[in-house]
């Protein structure tokens, strides 16, 4: 009975060293991994702007001026003859028409419409209309007697019509109570001089009776 005590305490004698290196080489749990700072924080959208503070935005950007289009006499005088300021238009539309620091150019923007501002100057018009233009735009003023429109030639549209300046109205005012004659319009017949009864009859010519 007294070699069980005996061979249990030889036993851990003998194992014990085993046991401490396996306990030492069991390896150290892995520390859970950070999260990337942009994970724990939340992403916040940029609103977009309000429709008045894109276009006040749009308003102070400067527009490109950069053109290699040079003006002659011609176009010159034809540039005085431009309406300038704010000239209403119909669905309560206006268009601006101000000086550009180059002489003979112009800043023709659209009210309450974004990306509606273009750099114009004046072209050669074979109807003898003033007609400004924007190439790199695609955008052009036409300016009649009695009325004005915007156009642009990359959307296909109209930006703006029926615009009228004060002469402009003027005008149009005049031409309703004195509708001009169409091209097509048959000519009225001139009036016949009244003949004296001492004429001389012409031969050939029936005799006038005044009796």
């Amino acid at each position: 009975m007294k070699l069980l005590p005996l061979v249990l305490s030889m036993s851990a004698v003998a194992f014990g060293p085993f046991a401490a290196l396996a306990q030492t080489a069991t390896p150290a749990a892995k520390p859970a991994a950070t999260p990337p700072a942009s994970a724990t924080k939340p992403v916040t959208k940029r609103a977009p702007l309000a429709r008045s503070a894109a276009k006040a935005v749009e308003e102070v950007t400067p527009i490109e001026e950069d053109t290699n289009v040079t003006l002659n006499e011609a176009d010159l005088a034809v540039a005085q003859r431009v309406y300038l300021g704010s000239i209403p238009c119909e669905l309560g539309a206006s268009v601006e028409i101000t000086p550009a620091k180059r002489q003979g150019f112009f800043i023709v923007q659209v009210k309450n419409m974004r990306n509606a501002r273009y750099y114009m100057h004046p072209v050669e018009s074979r109807t003898g209309a003033i007609r400004l233009e924007d190439p790199k735009r695609g955008a052009m003023w036409l300016q009649l007697g009695n009325k004005s429109m915007l156009m642009s030639q990359q959307l296909g549209k109209r930006l703006a019509d029926e615009c009228m300046s004060p002469e402009q109205l003027t005008l149009a005012g005049e031409m309703k109570r004195n509708p001009p004659r169409h091209l097509f319009d048959p000519a009225e017949p001139p009036t016949p001089a009244p003949v004296s009864p001492n004429a001389t009859p012409i031969p050939g010519m029936p005799a006038t009776n005044t009796n």
